[in-house]
């Protein structure tokens, strides 16, 4: 618990050394439906510190966390085994508090550390060149558009229906200080991606085409067509993949024609968290382009006696070049992440990886056959790796609340994740990783019977 040792005058004094004229002031781009109009009623407006930690300890125990039940949660953030000796190798002293490394001559275990974890990537994604992490899947997705911006001096993006509504709100967000314009659709229902329909919105002033792999839906689309038609416009292919243990069993999205590969990088070696802090992911297929590319490049050399050594490569972020001449001003890696990262990727190795995608798809394989079976379900998805959509006859939202009620997390409903598309409100996305066991999915099965009954 933080002690906050600023008084009144203290505030004063700096909302006036900014020219801020109340704290207020300060949050005047936050959309009114989103602020408070008092504070919350679960706090007490003063107490001792043993008694807030008490009531802080009761709060959080009415949390049903992902190890005390029966768990299909996924749509970007998922729950992967996480072996113990990632958690004991990153708090070691000289990880845990490590910050950039500007000085390599006492910076190599962390500069050979991310050179390890940017091949991992590149190899992952199937593309030339990655850089050392960014912040999550979500921005360093708007930092591609960017950056397909600046190579093809376009200022289009056309983003697939079937985009993690998320990372397109964080692209229309950023968009708003830019030039860019944003074409988005809401996904198609049904049983395969819509690639004629994104294909159609291609034009000559495209800069990228976004899609997801597997999409927000579950379903996997046909990269390389997308890829053809994006290139045969002069724009570039952006794929954005936020379940990198897919890329276990799936083809990589460089070998399918991807220009840039983003993601999220949490479900190897990150646990769920609360929603962060998480790893953003980003790696090009073509090198020319490295110099747009946002973020910074550990690289290997030798030093002045000729032993192999690691130092910062390429540095394009605000924080070390001059402003208007940086790729981007929000790209600081999250390094404790991106060595938790490829701490799991090495003891998992290749093979690893590739038995764990196996495993995750047999057991949702099983859970979409075992929900097939309940009258007024319906599986949506023609294909799928570890996550599916079920259509229900009813909204989701509350069924969803039911269940959880009951001591089971069902899924992310699709009316949470698109409020206003009636079609999609009786949507369920259902994850299945290596943490369920077939007990585990008939517990949801039959939960989901009775509750439909």
């Amino acid at each position: 618990m933080r002690y906050l040792p600023l008084g009144e005058s203290d505030r004063s004094a700096m909302l006036e050394k900014i020219g801020a004229p109340s704290v207020a002031a300060l949050f005047s781009d936050v959309p009114a439906a989103a602020l408070l109009d008092e504070p919350l009623d679960s706090l007490p407006s003063h107490a001792s510190e043993m008694a807030v930690e008490r009531h802080m300890r009761r709060l959080a125990a009415q949390n049903l966390s992902a190890g005390e039940a029966p768990f299909f949660l996924g749509a970007g953030a998922y729950r992967h085994h996480i072996p113990a000796t990632v958690d004991h190798l990153i708090q070691r002293g000289e990880f845990l508090t490590a910050y950039t490394p500007y000085q390599p001559e006492i910076a190599q275990g962390t500069l050979q550390m991310l050179f390890e974890f940017q091949t991992q990537v590149a190899r992952l994604y199937g593309c030339a060149v990655a850089n050392a992490s960014m912040y999550d899947g979500a921005t360093a997705c708007w930092e591609a558009v960017a950056m397909a911006a600046r190579v093809t001096k376009r200022r289009r993006a056309v983003l697939s229906g079937a985009l993690h509504p998320h990372y397109a709100q964080t692209i229309k967000t950023m968009a708003k200080f830019t030039s860019d314009q944003i074409a988005y659709a809401n996904p198609a229902v049904q049983s395969l991606p819509d690639n004629a329909g994104l294909i159609a919105r291609i034009d000559e002033e495209t800069s990228c085409v976004i899609i997801q792999y597997p999409d927000v839906l579950g379903r996997i689309p046909d990269v390389a067509e997308v890829a053809e038609a994006a290139h045969a416009k002069g724009a570039l292919l952006i794929v954005v993949n936020t379940e990198p243990v897919a890329l276990g069993a799936l083809e990589s999205p460089g070998a399918l024609g991807a220009d840039i590969v983003v993601g999220e990088g949490q479900s190897i070696g990150v646990g769920l968290q609360f929603g962060g802090p998480y790893l953003g992911l980003f790696a090009i297929r073509d090198p020319k382009h490295v110099r747009q590319m946002p973020g910074r490049l550990c690289g290997e050399t030798v030093d002045a006696s000729g032993k192999r050594g690691f130092v910062l490569t390429l540095s394009t972020r605000e924080q070390h070049i001059r402003r208007e001449k940086a790729t981007s001003n929000i790209c600081t890696n999250s390094g404790l992440c991106a060595l938790a990262f490829s701490i799991h990727m090495t003891l998992l190795g290749e093979k690893g990886l590739c038995d764990l995608a196996a495993l995750n798809h047999q057991l949702a394989c099983k859970a979409a056959d075992r929900l097939a079976q309940i009258p007024g379900v319906t599986v949506l998805n023609e294909n799928f790796f570890n996550e599916f959509t079920i259509m229900l006859e009813q909204e989701s939202r509350p069924l969803v609340r039911e269940l959880a009620d009951n001591g089971i997390l069902a899924g992310v409903s699709l009316g949470r994740l698109y409020p206003d598309v009636d079609a999609l409100s009786g949507g369920l996305l259902v994850t299945v990783t290596e943490t369920a066991d077939e007990t585990d999915i008939e517990a949801l099965a039959l939960a989901l019977e009775e509750a439909l009954s």
